[in-house]
């Protein structure tokens, strides 16, 4: 039995939300969550030493990956910006 979640109707958009597939696929979103996910991982780890300051650092990490993906998104690089391939993959 196939489901209809993955299906694709011939203009690529999602059947189940009516939205073009890969939005958010961008090379700003991919450096912010690279980014964060880097802060997440010094804060989890300094948590699990018991090193406060550090866990301030890793949150300061992901802080400084949301600005990141604000500033390439509005440099042109987010999706459908005018530095992108503009095909959301």
């Amino acid at each position: 039995m196939s489901s209809n979640v993955t299906a694709q109707n011939p203009e690529g958009l999602d059947p189940v939300l009516s939205e073009p597939v890969g939005h958010g696929n961008s090379v700003a979103a991919w450096t912010a969550v690279g980014i964060m996910l880097v802060g997440m991982l010094v804060g989890c780890i300094a948590f699990a030493l018991h090193a406060a300051v550090v866990v301030y650092i890793g949150i300061a990490i992901i802080v400084i990956g949301l600005i990141a993906g604000g500033v390439m998104r509005q440099a042109g690089f987010g999706v459908g910006g005018h530095r992108s391939n503009g095909n959301g993959h």
